[in-house]
């Protein structure tokens, strides 16, 4: 027996093209990854052809619990799988001077505007950010939102309450402002300086330095031992200039020949820095949008 393949109707692709944006935003607020936001709607829309169009009376409903179902089982497999996970955080890095952004960067940073929310989300189980996501920035009904986590309305509402109070009570990294660039510059000073008391005023006791290396991640926990392996900061590169990494202070370095070495983003809260994320990786660096050296 031969398959038959239905083809969506030019209505249909016309209404799907219209909610595309929309179901993009959900997905990247969901899963905090732009490409897998676009993954997530492509197969949607790959559902969509598969299914009879007359079976289904509200397109957008339709599409949101679809979205909503496919995002849900990513989530999970990334709590199941946490090696998988690491990635997706840092995915769609903006990387933007920090001294005199021109206007198509200003365009691009606003793009990550979300990042503080989208740090604190990740904090939130699977079925929690599911449900503040599409109800609280979506406005999506509850008895939608439980249809696609297989609950009870009154138990949909009690899982996004949760997660409205995760949210309010979670601090969330602070804008860049001058107090955060002159912490940066204070650390990177004493790094260079290599004055191991200096690094040790400016880092929180407990501080997170995370490299991203071609062999995978290296986490370093604590301000001692972070400020004694801090001679990472200090190697020899041609240029270096401040930069926003996602909006968060940091500054990007190059080698003499001009090739991307480092990019680098600090978290500061409260006049510490909390964490430092590196990124070394020749391939990660190579996929990303880097401003020019100084």
């Amino acid at each position: 027996m031969t398959a038959v393949t239905t083809q969506p109707s030019g209505l249909v692709t016309e209404a799907f093209e219209a909610q595309r944006d929309r179901l993009r935003a959900l997905a990247y607020r969901v899963l905090g990854s732009h490409a897998d936001a676009e993954d997530v709607v492509q197969e949607a829309w790959m559902r969509l052809v598969r299914q009879d169009a007359a079976t289904i009376g509200n397109l957008a409903g339709w599409l949101t619990t679809v979205v909503g179902r496919i995002s849900l089982d990513l989530l999970r497999s990334r709590q199941a799988h946490p090696e998988t996970a690491y990635g997706h955080a840092f995915a769609d890095l903006v990387v933007t001077p920090a001294d005199d952004p021109a206007p198509d960067e200003q365009v691009a940073l606003a793009d990550s505007v979300g990042l503080a929310l989208l740090i604190v989300l990740d904090s939130l189980t699977p079925s929690e950010r599911l449900a503040f996501v599409l109800h609280d920035m979506f406005a999506v009904p509850f008895h939608e939102i439980g249809h696609i986590l297989g609950k009870s309305t009154d138990a949909t509402k009690m899982i996004a309450s949760r997660a409205r109070r995760k949210v309010r009570t979670t601090d969330r990294p602070a804008g860049p402002g001058r107090e955060h660039q002159k912490v940066v510059q204070a650390f990177s000073a004493a790094a260079l300086g290599g004055d191991f008391e200096a690094l040790l005023r400016v880092l929180d006791p407990n501080v997170k330095l995370t490299v991203d290396t071609p062999d995978g991640m290296v986490v370093t926990l604590g301000a001692t031992a972070v400020a004694a392996g801090a001679r990472m900061f200090s190697g020899e590169v041609a240029r270096q200039r401040p930069v926003l990494v996602n909006g968060i202070p940091g500054h990007m370095s190059w080698r003499p020949d001009g090739t991307p070495l480092s990019v680098i983003a600090f978290t500061v809260t409260e006049g510490r820095i909390t964490g430092i994320h590196i990124v070394v990786d020749p391939a990660k660096l190579a996929s990303i949008h880097l401003p020019a050296p100084a």
